[in-house]
C-alpha cells in the first residue's frame, strides 16, 4: 500500500452520524453503585442481550477489561467467571472515591481486492501497511472503537478524567449522583474533541416486564452536552454512536460506539 494512500486513510474525518440500532446491546451492570464502610466490594455482570439487563444471548468479551480506581492507578478484578450467557467479576473498593470500569476495544476491518477476489484482513489499523500484499486494489477499510462502561463510588464521589480516545461520556453531573428530580448533565466527547449534535438513547431496565420499552433520546448540543431528565429510577442504559463521512480519495471509515449503564435513584 504506497505511504500517501496510507497517510490518506489515517486523515479521515470524523462525522457525527448515529448507527442504525443494534439488536444486542452490551452492558455491565454493577450489583451497587454507592457503597460506604469498610471491607467493601461489588460485583459485576457483563453480557450483550436482546433485553437490557436480562442475559440471553452472549457474555461479553472481557479481554480489555480495565478498572481505574479513584487515584488512577488500576484495580485487579477478581473471581472471573465466564458463563454461556454472561461474565461475572468482583472488585474490591479499597480506596474511597469513584472507580471507572471499563472494556474498551480498537480494530480495523479492510476488503481488498487481489487477483479478481475479494480479500478481508481484521486487527490494528497501525499494522495494516505491512499486512496488505502487493498487488492489492480497491481498498476499503474502517477502524472501529467500542467502549463499554459502568461507574462505582465508594463514600464521596471523585472527579473523572477524560480519556481522549474514541467516543466517551465527561460526566458534568456525576455519574453516581443521579436522582429523578434533577436534571443531569453529561458530555460525549470524540477524541477529546465536544460530539456536537450527538443522538443519545436511554434505556432503562426491566423492558422484560413492560409493554413499553421506555427509551428516549436527547440531542447533544454544541459542546456536546446532553441532558437527561429521568422519568424514573432505577438502572439505565446510555448509548451513543458515530460514524465517518467516507474519504474522498480512499473511502476509509471510522466509527465509535459506547454504552454506559447508571443507576438513577428516587
Amino acid at each position: 500500500m504506497k505511504p500517501r494512500l496510507f497517510a490518506a486513510l489515517l486523515g479521515a474525518a470524523i462525522a457525527c452520524t448515529p448507527f442504525a440500532a443494534h439488536a444486542h446491546r452490551a452492558w455491565m451492570v454493577p450489583s451497587a453503585t454507592v457503597l460506604s464502610g469498610e471491607d467493601v466490594w461489588i460485583s459485576i455482570d457483563a453480557a450483550a442481550s436482546n433485553t437490557l439487563f436480562f442475559a440471553d444471548h452472549n457474555p461479553l468479551r472481557l479481554d480489555n477489561l480495565v478498572v481505574h480506581a479513584p487515584d488512577g492507578a488500576q484495580a485487579t478484578p477478581q473471581n472471573l467467571l465466564r458463563g454461556r450467557y454472561r461474565c461475572t467479576f468482583d472488585i474490591e473498593l479499597a480506596q474511597s472515591g469513584t472507580y471507572r470500569i471499563v472494556n474498551a476495544t480498537r480494530g480495523a476491518n479492510a476488503r481488498y481486492m487481489l487477483n479478481g477476489e475479494e480479500q478481508r484482513w481484521r486487527g490494528q489499523l497501525s499494522e495494516l501497511q505491512a499486512a496488505l500484499p502487493s498487488g492489492a486494489t480497491d481498498v476499503r477499510v474502517s477502524e472501529n472503537f467500542n467502549r463499554v462502561e459502568t461507574f462505582v463510588t465508594r463514600g464521596a464521589p471523585t472527579e473523572i478524567q477524560p480519556v481522549n480516545e474514541g467516543l466517551e461520556l465527561a460526566p458534568i453531573t456525576h455519574p453516581n449522583d443521579l436522582v429523578t428530580e434533577e436534571a443531569a448533565r453529561f458530555r460525549f466527547l470524540l477524541d477529546g474533541q465536544p460530539a456536537a449534535n450527538l443522538e443519545v438513547t436511554l434505556a432503562p431496565g426491566g423492558q422484560r416486564y413492560r409493554n413499553d420499552t421506555g427509551e428516549f433520546t436527547v440531542t447533544t448540543d454544541a459542546q456536546g452536552i446532553a441532558t437527561v431528565n429521568w422519568p424514573s429510577a432505577g438502572m439505565w442504559w446510555i448509548n451513543a454512536s458515530v460514524r465517518d463521512l467516507p474519504s474522498d480519495t480512499a473511502g476509509a471509515t471510522r466509527s465509535a460506539n459506547y454504552s454506559g449503564v447508571l443507576e438513577v435513584l428516587p
